[in-house]
């Protein structure tokens, strides 16, 4: 649980304790990881639950170089509220704003050539060299443009780069296993990557970056690192997956502390049916206590009867089914907690409260959904920075 953390507005339900102060010092641990590669901290997805703006500019006064996103929308929001440096944005759909981008001095992702097409026609309506990053699926098959369809793209974006509308500043993939050190996928994808840069500088390209390591590639092979290195989970201080190691074999620190309020607590005898189907029937005679986040706030589901938690430093796991907007914990007998207790769902560790890793294995996904996917409901409170806007 983060220490000395302010007291949240009066009332709040649950609160989301954002520490920029760790995210400062993991963005400087990951970038001496790879210090001889420019850095970019990825901040999708609202920064992964963590808060675009404030980490954004938290990634800047850390010496990110660049900032990365997914939707064009996010990279605009982020320059019409200042920020500046490279930013990046690589997902988009035919129509999409790409003069907008343009005209903010975003770079573009470029996988396919409709979109080079429309990148192009923004350029001329706004005047504006387009600066694009080549896109290659070397493995994954997911984005990026695939074998022959990746020598058109380059065509394409050859005749752009002679009409004045595009500039090819980098080529760039996604590794499909990289949190599998020693996946021979790595190296397969590697190659098509590196033949892929051959290709794109024979064909005249003067690439400024070359990319493809992400946050597992960035903190175990250097050899991956190249020009540029892509660092989402790790700048929120989260491993990218057991075959990577503990986030503390990196020195990185959660950012994020999440914490509930007991909403009710009251007495029932033994026997009683907890929550919707009566999943969890208590034991024996007891106390329970109600927590007023659910499914609409993020808690997983599937965390009926498993999901771990904290009260008053004792360890507890939900009792019976998540529902909307609550869930009930089985406090046991003789508990002393009252209504408007801390509920401690998930941080450091530190104090030895679950951990966003344990929320994922107990619920059977990763450690990046169960930070992200809080709701608007969820209260966001920024610490360990004097810049917390």
């Amino acid at each position: 649980m983060i220490s000395s953390r302010p007291t949240a507005r009066p009332g709040s339900p649950a609160t989301a304790y954002v520490d920029l102060g760790a995210i400062e010092a993991n963005v400087r641990a990951v970038q001496a990881r790879a210090p001889g590669s420019a850095l970019m901290v990825v901040v999708k997805a609202d920064a992964y639950g963590h808060g675009l703006l404030p980490v954004a500019r938290a990634a800047r006064r850390a010496g990110a170089g660049w900032i990365g996103v997914a939707q064009l929308p996010e990279a605009i929001s982020l320059r019409d509220n200042g920020v500046d440096g490279r930013v990046l944005a690589w997902l988009a759909v035919p129509g999409a704003d790409f003069a907008g981008c343009l005209e903010r001095d975003i770079d573009l992702g470029v996988s396919a050539t409709w979109a080079l097409a429309e990148i192009a026609a923004a350029a001329r309506h706004t005047g504006r060299t387009a600066r694009v990053h080549l896109k290659v699926d070397s493995g994954l098959g997911r984005g990026g443009a695939y074998a022959a369809g990746f020598t058109d793209l380059l065509g394409a974006a050859a005749r752009a780069t002679r009409e004045g509308t595009v500039q090819v500043v980098g080529v760039w993939s996604h590794l499909a296993c990289a949190d599998e050190p020693g996946h021979p996928s790595i190296r397969l994808q590697q190659a098509v990557f590196e033949a892929a840069v051959a290709e794109a500088e024979r064909a005249g390209c003067s690439l400024e970056v070359r990319h493809l390591a992400n946050s597992a590639a960035t903190l175990t092979d250097p050899s991956l690192h190249y020009d540029l290195v892509r660092v989402g989970i790790a700048g929120y201080g989260l491993s990218p997956g057991p075959g990577v190691g503990d986030h503390t074999a990196y020195g990185l620190t959660p950012a994020m502390t999440l914490v509930a309020r007991l909403s009710l607590v009251k007495d029932v005898p033994e026997g009683q049916g907890v929550s919707y189907g009566h999943s969890y029937t208590t034991p024996r005679a007891t106390r329970l206590g109600l927590v007023p986040v659910g499914y609409g706030d993020g808690i997983p589901r599937n965390a009926s009867n498993v999901g771990p938690l904290a009260v008053a430093g004792q360890r507890h796991r939900i009792a019976g089914r998540v529902c909307m907007d609550q869930v009930v914990v089985d406090l046991g007998p003789g508990s002393q907690a009252q209504a408007g207790d801390e509920v401690v769902i998930f941080g450091t560790g530190a104090a030895g409260e679950p951990t966003a890793n344990e929320w994922a294995v107990s619920t059977g996904t990763i450690s990046y959904e169960i930070v992200t996917r809080l709701g608007p409901r969820v209260e966001r409170v920024y610490v360990g920075a004097q810049e917390v806007s």
